[in-house]
């Protein structure tokens, strides 16, 4: 996205704002631009189909729910199934193991497309700097099930290329998927490798849009690149790295539930079993599926989630000027 696409974008919306205010009426509004609230439907619809909707489900948590009954038809039972989740033996494992994940990830895949970015931006050829992103935005578009069986492949114990290195220096093959200790660091590798390039996109358009005259007043002033960076780039897209950072800590018990099922086995479960993957296993997978403690499982997943969304942009907030509302 270049500069002048991103200012003409802002200068719409803060027109498209200014607009309304200054009519005093926003049904005149919709009735004189028809054509940009018919665009939004499509939108609309599927938020309101797609996530809206399914959120009424949440009452089977507090039922032993029978699919023949219905929601309707299917006994209540209030707290029963949330007061079974905290009581299940494997409870402090699965909170455990899902909020380490969690941690690692934002510790070391968060901060990673911002280094990228801050590489990229300061590349000058072009064509070098093209190459560079475009090989680092196409893992994004590989499949996850690829990604796994590449990983597979690489740390294999028989013919993979990382165990012929440690055999090579004198090493022991290591059985890397097999091993709970090595199954967090896999985790988030391969997240990174699969992720970096195209969160990368957000971080660079934001410095597109930084004026260039601080850049040649900096110059002027005598401060090198790294100094350059350090007071005039990162502070100028500090807002956006705030803002997703809210949306990352929020998300934090929100694993990548598919790449960790094709990743664990019971050898595994030690540190890969996360609540996610329980919540298949009891609600889908197992014999005489139990839906409804699934979903209490979920609800709880989901309430904590909100409860760090909130704690952490009330933090922002306080401590500097952005933050999502």
């Amino acid at each position: 996205m270049s500069t002048s696409n991103v200012e003409r974008g802002i200068t719409s919306i803060e027109s498209l704002g200014t607009s309304v205010h200054e009519k005093g009426s926003w049904w005149r509004y919709v009735r004189r631009n028809p054509a940009l609230y018919v665009m939004l439907l499509p939108g609309l619809l599927n938020l309101l189909l797609f996530k809206y909707l399914p959120m009424w489900g949440i009452v089977i948590g507090f039922q032993q729910f029978h699919p023949a009954l219905g929601v309707l038809g299917s006994k209540w039972v209030g707290f029963k199934h949330y007061i079974d989740f905290f009581n299940d033996p494997y409870f402090f494992r699965l909170v455990r193991n899902t909020l380490l994940l969690g941690v690692y990830t934002l510790a070391f895949s968060f901060p990673a497309p911002i280094v990228l970015a801050l590489l990229l931006n300061e590349v000058r050829s072009i064509g070098f700097k093209r190459v560079t992103q475009t090989i680092s935005y196409m893992p994004y578009f590989i499949s996850t099930v690829v990604v796994i069986g590449l990983l597979r492949e690489f740390t294999s114990p028989n013919d993979g290329i990382v165990n012929a290195a440690i055999a090579a220096l004198g090493g022991e093959r290591i059985p890397f998927f097999l091993r709970p200790l090595w199954f967090p660091p896999l985790y988030v590798i391969s997240g990174i490798w699969a992720q970096i390039g195209f969160s990368s996109i957000i971080y660079l358009a934001a410095m597109a849009n930084i004026n260039p005259e601080l850049y040649e007043s900096a110059v002027i002033d005598g401060a090198r690149r790294f100094r350059q960076v350090w007071h005039i780039t990162i502070p100028s897209i500090l807002p956006v790295i705030v803002i997703l950072f809210i949306l990352a800590v929020g998300g934090i018990l929100a694993t990548d539930f598919q790449k960790i099922l094709l990743m664990y086995s019971p050898f595994t479960y030690e540190t890969a079993d996360v609540i996610s993957t329980y919540i298949y296993r009891v609600g889908i997978e197992s014999e005489g599926s139990n839906f409804s403690y699934a979903t209490a499982v979920g609800v709880f997943t989901a309430l904590i989630s909100l409860i760090f969304l909130i704690i952490t942009n009330r933090v922002a907030k306080s401590m500097s000027e952005t933050s999502l509302w």
